[in-house]
């Protein structure tokens, strides 16, 4: 057993039953979404109550959307000016990373907006936003999702950080 799994596996024994059963199941959640820090995600929800599933899930969401979607067979042939630049002899590829980079970018003014909470350049305005975790049915939990710029680029889906945006 190595350093990670022994703290995992003394952090879990201190749980109630319950707490343990719950940071079990979100680990193995966790994993199985493909969460390179499956156990800090886990134990972060448990000890400090954050909707770290629901964090995930929306900002893994994005990345195999709307910036990974980009790589998908006739996704750049839909934009017209992309089309008229491969029939031009562009390649594919560089396209496809162009479009993924502006995507990242544009998802990450997004989250980051979302995570201010309003806007910062208007003043005299009482008025702000906020994003919540639901439950199954839909209605909030109370719960924020804060701080999503923070980790959109640990939890793209390739496991490369988004670094490959930039080569």
């Amino acid at each position: 057993m190595d350093d990670a799994e022994a703290t995992w596996q003394s952090w879990l024994s201190g749980l109630a039953p319950s707490k343990r059963a719950a940071a079990a199941s979100l680990r193995t959640q966790f994993e199985a979404l493909g969460a390179a820090d499956a156990p800090d995600w886990a134990r972060s929800e448990i000890d400090e109550n954050l909707p770290q599933m629901a964090r995930f899930m929306l900002l893994r969401s994005l990345w195999r959307g709307a910036i990974d979607g980009w790589a998908g067979p006739g996704a750049l042939e839909q934009v017209a000016a992309a089309r008229r630049l491969l029939d031009a002899g562009a390649d594919r590829g560089d396209l496809v990373l162009l479009a993924r980079a502006i995507a990242y970018e544009a998802v990450f003014a997004t989250v980051d907006e979302l995570d201010c909470g309003g806007d910062v350049n208007v003043s005299g305005v009482v008025v702000g936003w906020v994003v919540m975790e639901s439950g199954e049915d839909g209605s909030p939990t109370g719960r924020l999702l804060s701080g999503l710029h923070e980790d959109l680029l640990t939890t793209d889906p390739s496991g490369r950080d988004g670094a490959d945006l930039w080569r």
